[in-house]
């Protein structure tokens, strides 16, 4: 995948903390979205910093990276990623229980099937059909 695919496609994820900016990831982040050069980014934030003096700019970097989701480790591939990562990143507990929900879900799949594969019908019916 070529750089202006990956970053096509972190833009139609939505806008997360990039994991390899220098401070928090904002500026790169807000670069990968607006898929634009990270250097005229951290220029416009310097730029406001200078003319906004020191306390409003930082208190709004810190805002923009408590506000701004960190990047996912691999890449979203489908709406059930998205869905899962997103519960992950606000609740983790709850990422939990889902994950528990459909492993209990699997097992008890798979318990019918042992159950269905095992009785004598289905020796039975084998036998038959042969």
């Amino acid at each position: 995948m070529t750089i202006r695919a990956k970053r096509r496609h972190r833009r139609l994820n939505g806008l997360y903390r990039s994991r390899d900016g220098v401070l928090f990831g904002v500026c790169r982040g807000l670069a990968d979205y607006f898929d634009l050069s990270v250097f005229w980014i951290r220029f416009l934030a310097v730029v406001v910093l200078v003319m906004t003096g020191l306390w409003p700019m930082v208190g709004i970097y810190l805002v923009a990276a408590l506000i701004m989701k960190p990047e996912p480790v691999r890449p979203i591939e489908n709406d059930d990623e998205r869905e899962f990562y997103h519960s992950y990143v606000h609740s983790r507990e709850g990422a939990a229980q889902r994950i528990r929900r459909r492993a209990r879900d699997l097992e008890r799949r798979i318990r019918r099937l042992e159950d269905s594969v095992t009785s004598r019908e289905f020796d039975w019916d084998q036998r038959i059909h042969e």
